[in-house]
C-alpha cells in the first residue's frame, strides 16, 4: 500500500485527543499522526482515511475540507464491545488534476480489499462512489451498490462525471461489473419521471423515502450490497444542516444510524463511504457529531456480523419450499443464527452472477409467496440473471 497518497491526521485532532477519557474511541485505534507514522494494518479489519476533494460535487464545494471535526467528534465516543482492529490512516489530499485524487482513493481502497480490510471513506463528493466501484476491477467480481440518497445522481449521459451524474458512468462505462443499484430514501420530486422509469425498465431497486423510514423495509438492501454510498444530504436539513442541497425532508438522525448499523451488519458490505459533509454550514458541529455517530454505528454493525451468509451449511437453515402456479417452486431459506431470509434462484453452476443466485428478502416476502404473488425482488433478480 502507497502511503504516500496519505497524510497524517491533523494535529488538532491529537492534541483534542489528550483531554479525553483514557478509554475513549481514539485512544484505542491506530492513528497515523505525524508523530507516530503510518499504522501497521495486521490484523486491522476497518480502516478510516478522508477525501479532501470538493471540484466535482454539484453545488456544494468544500465538502472535503476540515474532516477533523468528525474525528474530533469519533474519536471522543466510547468503543462498544468490539473485538476487531480499527485504523485511521489520514487524509488523501487534492491532487492538481481530480483525477490524480481518484487515483490515489481507488489505489488505497483496492490495498485494503486485497487485504480484507473495509475502507470507511468520509468527506469529499459522492461521484467519489465512482472512483470506489472503479476500485473493484482488479478483484474481477460483480458489485451491488446501495445508495441512501434523495436523488438518483444519474445526469446525463454527455455529462463530465460529478456528485450528480456519477451513476451514469457506473451504468455505462466499461468494464461494465455493475450487477445491482440500489437507491434507499429518493425523493420523488428530486428525480424526473424519465429517471424514476429507467431505473426500473434496469431491474434496479428503489425505496421511496416513505417507505424507507419503515427499517424493516430495507435491511435485504444493505445485506445485498458489496458497496454503501450515503449522501449526508439524504438527512433532513434540520437534523445534518452541513450540506449545499440538504433538504427539509429526508431521514431523522437516529434513522441513518440505523441504517449505518445495517450496513455493518451485512456480512457481504465491504466498501462504506458518507459524503457531501461541508463545514462551511455546519452549525454547532451538528453534522460533524451525527457523521461520527454514524460510522460509530456502522463499526458496532461490523462487530455483531453473523457470518450467515454466503451459507455456512444447509444444517444452519431452515429451507421453506412454496409452490407457485404455472412455475417452479420457489425455495426459501431461514437462518437459524438470525431469523434473517433467502430466496433462491436457480442458475448454472458456471454462472457469472453465481454469487447473486441468493437474494436477502424479509418474511413478507415469503408470506406474499404463498399467497402466490411473485416477491418484486426475486423477479427483477431473474430479469437480470437469465
Amino acid at each position: 500500500m502507497n502511503h504516500d497518497f496519505l497524510t497524517p491526521i491533523d494535529e488538532v485532532a491529537i492534541a483534542h485527543l489528550v483531554l479525553q477519557s483514557p478509554f475513549c474511541l481514539g485512544k484505542v485505534i491506530r492513528i497515523h499522526s505525524a508523530q507516530e507514522g503510518f499504522p501497521k494494518l495486521k490484523g486491522v479489519k476497518i480502516a478510516i482515511f478522508g477525501v479532501q476533494e470538493d471540484r466535482n460535487s454539484e453545488n456544494n464545494f468544500g465538502c472535503g475540507d476540515n474532516l477533523v471535526n468528525i474525528r474530533k467528534k469519533l474519536y471522543q465516543l466510547f468503543p462498544g464491545t468490539w473485538d476487531l482492529e480499527i485504523a485511521d490512516l489520514g487524509n488523501v489530499k487534492r491532487g492538481e488534476k481530480v483525477a490524480d485524487t481518484y487515483f490515489a482513493v481507488s489505489e488505497i481502497i483496492t490495498a485494503l480489499l486485497e487485504r480484507e480490510i473495509i475502507p470507511v471513506i468520509i468527506g469529499g463528493g459522492q461521484d467519489i462512489t465512482y472512483v470506489n466501484y472503479r476500485a473493484y476491477d482488479k478483484l474481477e467480481q460483480t458489485v451491488n451498490i446501495t445508495a441512501v440518497d434523495s436523488r438518483f445522481d444519474l445526469g446525463n449521459l454527455e455529462d463530465d462525471l460529478t456528485s450528480q451524474s456519477y451513476l451514469s458512468k457506473i451504468i455505462m462505462q466499461e468494464p461494465n461489473n455493475l450487477f445491482n443499484y440500489c437507491n434507499v430514501g429518493y425523493q420523488t420530486y428530486f428525480n424526473s419521471q424519465g429517471e424514476i422509469k429507467l431505473l426500473e425498465e434496469l431491474f434496479f431497486d428503489t425505496y421511496r423515502l416513505g417507505k424507507a423510514k419503515e427499517l424493516e423495509n430495507i435491511e435485504p438492501a444493505f445485506r445485498n450490497a458489496d458497496i454503501v454510498s450515503i449522501d449526508i444530504g439524504a438527512v433532513r436539513q434540520s437534523d445534518a444542516p452541513a450540506n449545499n442541497n440538504a433538504s427539509a425532508n429526508g431521514f431523522y438522525g437516529e434513522e441513518i444510524c440505523a441504517i449505518t448499523r445495517y450496513a455493518g451488519l451485512s456480512d457481504k458490505v465491504s466498501s462504506f463511504g458518507i459524503y457531501e459533509y461541508n463545514s462551511r454550514l455546519d452549525n454547532n458541529h451538528q453534522t460533524a457529531n451525527l457523521i461520527a455517530q454514524m460510522i460509530w454505528y456502522f463499526i458496532e454493525g461490523v462487530s455483531l456480523r453473523a457470518k450467515d451468509y454466503p451459507f455456512s451449511g444447509k444444517e444452519n437453515y431452515q429451507k421453506f419450499t412454496v409452490l407457485v402456479e404455472d412455475d417452479d417452486p420457489m425455495v426459501f431459506y431461514k437462518s437459524h443464527k438470525t431469523g434473517r431470509w433467502w430466496m433462491e434462484i436457480n442458475i448454472l453452476s458456471d454462472n457469472k452472477y453465481k454469487r447473486h443466485a441468493l437474494i436477502p428478502c424479509t418474511y413478507k416476502d415469503y408470506i406474499e409467496a404463498t399467497e402466490q404473488k411473485i416477491p418484486d425482488k426475486w423477479f427483477k433478480a431473474m430479469k437480470k440473471l437469465v
